[in-house]
């Protein structure tokens, strides 16, 4: 029952997907909630860092989290959602040379980094390595209100979401994180869809 409110088809497509998550922050944690109450049948997670209590304003975490790995705490989360979900938990700091082997069984990635070097290298990897599948990135998602300035810009595979101009220094606000978010999670199920059916 817990999928039965689904766009008709879609619980199928997404059963048999798998999406990974390059960062588990605002972005990474929010859009793998989302893609876990859409149905998606793998989640690989990726993330080095910690909570905060400063993450708690926007990130899927509480505040019992705090000092938990950000990826085995989200993968809590997530299962306690939909216990059937696959988790490829990974405790870790991705580099331009594990790209290739630690996402290798996704259909697509998505990229939830705050920096914009590690969003280029990270963009960059796995286009090289898997040209042929989708890349939702985000870019331009600070400050508050502007809604309409939140698009989807699409580049062959890369499919980039935000304003494309704000920057950090506005601060984050969580409404704003997360519709980047969804739009992120949102994208990934259209692609998955028109690809998979």
């Amino acid at each position: 029952m817990l999928f039965a409110r689904n766009v008709p088809g879609m619980t199928e497509v997404l059963k048999r997907s798998t999406v990974g998550i390059a960062g588990c922050g605002g972005l990474g944690s929010n859009a793998a909630m989302l893609l876990t109450r859409a149905g998606i049948g793998h989640l690989v997670l990726v993330d080095f860092d910690t909570v905060e209590e400063s993450n708690l304003n926007r990130q899927h975490f509480f505040q019992n989290d705090i000092g938990k790995p950000k990826a085995s705490a989200l993968a809590a989360h997530l299962s306690a959602i939909n216990p059937a979900v696959k988790l490829a938990v990974h405790d870790m700091k991705l580099s331009r040379e594990t790209v290739a082997a630690t996402f290798a069984a996704c259909d697509i990635l998505i990229e939830a980094f705050d920096r914009a070097d590690a969003k280029e290298w990270l963009i960059e990897a796995w286009t090289a390595a898997y040209p042929d599948r989708p890349i939702v990135a985000a870019s331009g998602i600070a400050g508050y209100g502007d809604n309409g300035t939140m698009t989807v810009r699409r580049a062959g595979n890369v499919h980039l979401v935000g304003d494309g101009r704000s920057d950090m220094a506005q601060g984050l606000c969580a409404a704003r994180v997360m519709i980047a978010a969804a739009l992120e999670a949102n994208t990934s199920i259209e692609l998955l869809m028109k690809h998979k059916k």
